[in-house]
């Protein structure tokens, strides 16, 4: 980690321009473009691009190695040890493993909440890459406070992004999901709870939760008494969370007025915004906006959300998170440079320095002197699909998989 070294012939992506530059690191530390080589050892990258390795903002494709199969889990040591080799192999240096902490039984649960924080937390030093939480909580579950108090008391500051997928699994099929009312409002149109047709659409999360239907239904309609309590919850936890330093997040927000509610309680993120008018909503108040980089590789949101190619277009958008897919970070950024959403050096601040600004990592993100030698290089032809050849974190080479010859 000490030892010098310097990356030669690759085009670097800098801070406003892609150059032919030599990058030395040192210490764990980038120490400077065409710095002297100094008896460090040489990485001949030529052919290759050398960019900030990737800041993930929010992934929740660590699940699928908690549970590969509806039902079947498997050992959280062997699944973040996985998980942990996909992030490098994809150009990750930073995760925040989006975390839901609900009143759901089984892989949401509080539950497997504590167990994920005790794992990462001993595993952290087998770690190739910086594994941190988004405490992503389901502000109906009262009983997850304790562990987001607990996690923010860690070394590694996790996040926390407020969701509210009970109200939304609520809301009366009348409304489109995207048009949402507010959360808190009292006339907010409520389903029929008892009827078979809502008791049908929870099918998934029962069998995620290892609960029958039936039971699952009811646990529903107790959860939903609830309502009244949820919005001094949700000030405590903020609370806790401007406390600690931590950013916070709110989800799938769909009215200026929800944004409006969690900006005021120190939420500076509006992490996947369902419109187009909420979103210019929060860039008016200087709120940073992050899109799924799955709906920018694909062209669109599978839930009919709004399009991140345009909304990058037009401003709405600097940050690209990779949800469910780790690879789509990358793929993302190759999708909207051949569709000439901006240059390579606008774009890849989507994944690297905007996503490290917001979540207060200021030590990374950029190729610049001083900051943390968190770097990837990327064999991309001309015309061809980009892939990931070596990452860097903190100066240490985390994956290698240069071709033959």
């Amino acid at each position: 980690m000490t030892d010098p070294i310097v990356f030669e012939g690759a085009q670097v992506i800098l801070p406003g321009e892609v150059a032919r530059v030599s990058v030395r690191i040192e210490g764990g530390q980038i120490t400077g473009p065409d710095a002297p080589r100094d008896g460090a050892r040489v990485v001949n990258a030529t052919g290759l691009i050398l960019a900030p390795a990737m800041v993930d903002i929010h992934g929740d494709a660590f699940e699928r190695q908690i549970m590969p199969r509806p039902g079947v889990t498997l050992p959280l040591d062997a699944a973040f040890l996985e998980t942990d080799r996909q992030l490098a192999a994809n150009g990750i240096a930073t995760a925040f493993h989006a975390l839901t902490l609900s009143w759901e039984p089984g892989l949401r649960s509080v539950e497997t909440g504590w167990q994920v924080h005790d794992t990462l937390t001993r595993l952290a030093p087998r770690l190739t890459v910086e594994n941190r939480l988004q405490l992503r909580w389901e502000t109906f579950c009262v009983e997850a406070i304790p562990l987001i108090a607990a996690a923010l008391q860690g070394p590694l500051t996790p996040s926390i992004a407020f969701n509210d997928h009970t109200t939304m699994a609520a809301l009366h099929p009348s409304v489109a999901l995207q048009d949402r009312p507010f959360d808190f409002a009292p006339d907010f149109p409520v389903a029929d709870l008892t009827s078979p047709a809502f008791t049908a659409k929870l099918a998934e999360r029962a069998k995620r939760s290892h609960m029958g239907l039936p039971e699952f239904a009811d646990m529903f309609r107790t959860v939903w008494d609830r309502r009244p309590q949820v919005g001094p919850w949700v000030d405590e936890v903020a609370a806790m969370g401007r406390a600690a330093g931590a950013s916070m997040l709110s989800h799938d927000d769909t009215q200026a007025q929800i944004r409006r509610h969690y900006r005021d309680r120190g939420a500076r993120i509006s992490e996947f915004p369902m419109n187009r008018r909420t979103a210019e909503f929060a860039r008016a108040g200087g709120d940073a906006i992050v899109l799924g980089a799955p709906n920018a590789a694909r062209g669109g949101s599978h839930l009919g959300s709004v399009g991140a190619g345009d909304m990058i277009r037009a401003g709405l958008c600097e940050i690209l998170a990779s949800d469910y897919y780790y690879p789509a970070l990358l793929n993302a950024v190759a999708r909207l440079r051949a569709d000439h959403v901006g240059p390579l050096h606008a774009l890849w601040p989507l994944v690297s320095a905007s996503p490290a600004a917001a979540s207060g990592l200021l030590d990374r993100g950029q190729i610049v002197a001083g900051l943390r030698a968190d770097l990837v290089l990327v064999d991309w032809p001309d015309g061809g699909m980009p892939v990931i050849r070596q990452t860097w974190v903190a100066g240490r080479c985390a994956y290698a998989a240069l071709p033959p010859g």
